[in-house]
């Protein structure tokens, strides 16, 4: 497969429960509304989506702050979907809240300005949903700081 393709095959299971094959080597996933639709015996597509923009995020912060040999670990996301009724009144992804922690203080990190002001603009994921989906990104510290 190209860099330029990812491919998950998804399989009904039963009413709402899919297994999602994310191909050889990576285990099955199994996905699923919550009831009374669902049996909420897995994440939800819109847990999936927060979980996507999450991890993004969270490996494109690493990323930057790894190419600058710093060690940031460990590295912890909270992102929280909002969902509301669009003017049709159709459930839809409002916006997005995403709080990423590091699991060092800043004051022993190197050129964590320029990290912070151009880490998500790697992120493929984040990047993307957020044509859509108004998203707002936190970064503390291990201490419990506000970086941006």
């Amino acid at each position: 497969m190209s860099e330029s393709q990812a491919h998950v095959t998804l399989r009904q299971q039963q009413d709402y429960r899919f297994e999602i094959d994310f191909g050889a080597g990576v285990p099955a996933l199994i996905g699923d509304e919550k009831a009374p639709l669902g049996g909420g015996t897995g994440p939800t597509p819109v847990q999936l989506l927060a979980a996507a923009v999450g991890n993004c995020l969270s490996d494109s912060l690493l990323f930057a702050l790894r190419k600058f040999k710093q060690a940031p670990e460990p590295i912890s996301a909270e992102v929280t979907a909002d969902i509301g009724r669009n003017a049709e009144g159709r459930l839809r992804v409002q916006g997005m809240a995403v709080r990423l922690q590091l699991g060092v203080a800043a004051d022993t990190l190197q050129h964590l300005d320029r990290v912070l002001d151009q880490f998500e603009n790697f992120c493929t994921v984040a990047s993307s949903v957020s044509q859509g989906i108004p998203m707002q990104v936190t970064v503390f510290d291990a201490t419990g700081r506000q970086l941006k």
